[in-house]
């Protein structure tokens, strides 16, 4: 199960990609339209970017007194969410180009300073309990030692610290293969490994962290991208009547007196992600 595919900035990312799918734009700027504003009000209701409360996802406030570490930052949107809520921010990707945009969006926040790094998280060049919060999202699922980089996780948190951490949803892993073009198969980015939930827990659980809560989002994104596959559309350009009418159901959907509990519902059935907050005994 192999997919490569190259997002562009605010526009959500391919089920295999690092960033989690959520529509934000990394630099805070022009508000996301059609499917990408749709999923940012379905992933707020899942409790992603709480800008009001400065949680990051519930249950992970974010503020001055914090050094976040955000492991495989891709794009940066998560880093850039807690630059805005006053933490010191260090972020690492293995992809240099990555790294230098995101340190320039960083920068220009002008809010502390940042770091950026280029690592592959193993080991990670930061030093012993620095973090009070880890973040790694849709990460885990592409390396060969997970066990090793969770182990590094756990060494950079301080006492206390939160981590955020999440990887694919295992039946829409299957539900995109199933529909995933040839000419994507094959293609540079390594084979994608899919961690059930339970064994994604366990993992968290032997890396010496206490899992908070272990949950699911995303089923909108999970049946968004079976469609996009079929309708043969640029991912900076996703405009197709077939996407657009899924949008607009899932939109009149979430608008129903039971649109949530729905949502709810589908979201453990078929999530796009699976998501762990944890804490750092101590």
């Amino acid at each position: 199960m192999t997919r490569q595919v190259e997002p562009s900035a605010g526009a959500p990312s391919a089920p295999d990609g690092r960033d989690p799918p959520l529509p934000v734009s990394p630099a805070g700027g022009d508000e996301p339209r059609g499917a990408s504003a749709v999923g940012l009000d379905d992933a707020r209701l899942s409790g992603w970017y709480r800008e009001d409360s400065g949680e990051l996802f519930r249950g992970v406030p974010i503020g001055a007194d914090d050094v976040v570490v955000d492991v495989g930052c891709g794009a940066g949107v998560n880093s850039m969410f807690c630059a805005r809520h006053g933490a010191r921010v260090v972020a690492i990707d293995r992809e240099a180009q990555l790294v230098h945009e995101v340190r320039a969006r960083l920068a220009a926040t002008g809010t502390r300073a940042h770091t950026g790094l280029v690592s592959d998280a193993n080991p990670l060049p930061l030093e012993d309990g620095m973090a009070t919060r880890v973040i790694c999202t849709e990460v885990l699922q592409h390396l060969d030692d997970s066990r090793q980089v969770l182990a590094e996780l756990f060494r950079i948190g301080a006492e206390g610290a939160l981590y955020l951490l999440s990887v694919p949803g295992a039946l829409q892993e299957d539900l995109q293969d199933r529909v995933l073009p040839p000419e994507y198969r094959g293609q540079p980015g390594g084979p994608l490994r899919v961690i059930g939930g339970d064994e994604f827990a366990q993992m968290v659980g032997d890396a010496g962290l206490v899992v908070v809560e272990h949950t699911s989002y995303g089923f909108f994104w999970s049946i968004w991208w079976a469609l996009f596959w079929a309708c043969k559309v640029e991912l900076y350009d996703p405009a197709h009547p077939v996407l657009d009418h899924w949008t607009a159901a899932w939109r009149a959907l979430l608008e129903m007196p039971q649109g949530q509990q729905l949502k709810q519902q589908l979201d453990q059935f078929m999530p796009i992600s699976q998501v762990i907050v944890a804490r750092k005994p101590g």
